[in-house]
């Protein structure tokens, strides 16, 4: 059990961001446990192509199988919003020290893999290497596939806010994951790693909530010292990588024709056009042009998220869709 304690100026600076770079770092670890990271297995076949004859073993050796990530690639980003050429800018400027400690850190005492043992001696180098290879990833794997990962954490993103709004921390954190709890201005969570039991002071630092989609349960630094940040599962991974359209909405097609009442059947959380026009095999454009109907007649409200503008089905929406 591991517990954060916030008072009311820390509740009031919780704040969220988003990570490529820890992103990046996290999906190695679905290349050694496939079998755990089932939802992320479109992602994996096609990384698997993509990748050619880029040599990540060095990569995959930092986070291992049982799943500890250094803490230098998952650090609190400055921006909610960074881009992944700057956080990148900021692994090449981690102290050799704290890069070596870090990874040391994260083997929690298991053997050091050969490949990356050869390197740690000389961290700095290590540093700049890894920050080379972790560029070449994400080129090959990852740029491309961003957008639509970014989407669906910005959607994320805005669901988490309006629930703040609402309801407090109390609504926030209900169903952020099972295993995080909320209670007397104490954030529980029962993780078994970093630590098994410990109590964690946020005054003055800020909580920082970071969605991912390369994780199933939630994480926090290893390193009790750096910036409180807990990283958990976003919600709506599944459609990330999800191609095929949903079943043709029946009746309503013919009421609304069938482009209109698909994209209606699409927005079960908020979704960008890009994602939508994905999703359904046809241009941005297109979505735009049956969205704008959509939303004057008052079955979609639009919200922006970040860099995002993202359509979500409105109560009327539900009930056209969903007439029982």
């Amino acid at each position: 059990m591991i517990e954060l304690r916030l008072d009311v100026e820390d509740l009031a600076d919780t704040r969220f961001v988003i990570s490529p770079l820890a992103e990046t770092a996290l999906s190695l670890r679905v290349w050694l446990l496939p079998h755990y990271y089932v939802l992320q297995l479109p992602w994996l076949r096609s990384a698997a192509g993509a990748l050619g004859d880029l040599d990540i073993r060095l990569l995959l050796a930092l986070v291992g199988t049982h799943r500890a990530v250094p803490d230098f690639l998952t650090a609190r980003p400055d921006d909610p919003l960074p881009d992944f050429a700057a956080e990148l800018d900021r692994v090449r400027r981690v102290p050799p020290d704290k890069v070596a400690s870090d990874i040391r850190v994260a083997l929690q005492g298991r053997p050091t893999p050969a490949v990356l043992a050869e390197e740690l001696d000389r961290p700095a180098r290590l540093r700049d290497r890894l920050a080379e290879l972790l560029a070449a990833y994400w080129d090959a794997v990852l740029a491309a596939q961003w957008p639509r990962i970014r989407g669906v954490l910005e959607a994320d993103l805005l669901y988490r806010a309006q629930r703040l709004a609402r309801g407090g921390a109390r609504l926030l954190f209900a169903d952020l994951h099972p295993t995080i709890r909320w209670r007397d201005g104490m954030l529980r969570l029962d993780l078994s790693y970093p630590h098994t039991e410990l109590r964690i002071p946020i005054t003055g630092r800020g909580l920082v909530l970071m969605p991912a989609v390369f994780l199933r349960t939630p994480g926090l630094p290893l390193n009790v010292d750096e910036p409180p940040v807990v990283s958990y599962p976003a919600r709506g991974i599944a459609t990330v990588w999800e191609t095929a359209p949903p079943t043709r909405p029946g009746v309503l097609t013919d009421l609304i024709g069938r482009p209109k009442a698909t994209l209606l059947a699409c927005l079960d959380g908020p979704t960008s056009t890009t994602d939508l026009a994905r999703r359904l095999g046809v241009t941005p454009g297109a979505v735009s042009q049956h969205l704008a109907v959509l939303r004057d007649a008052g079955l979609v409200t639009r919200s922006r998220a970040g860099r995002s503008v993202l359509y979500a089905r409105t109560p009327l929406g539900d009930r056209l869709l969903h007439p029982s």
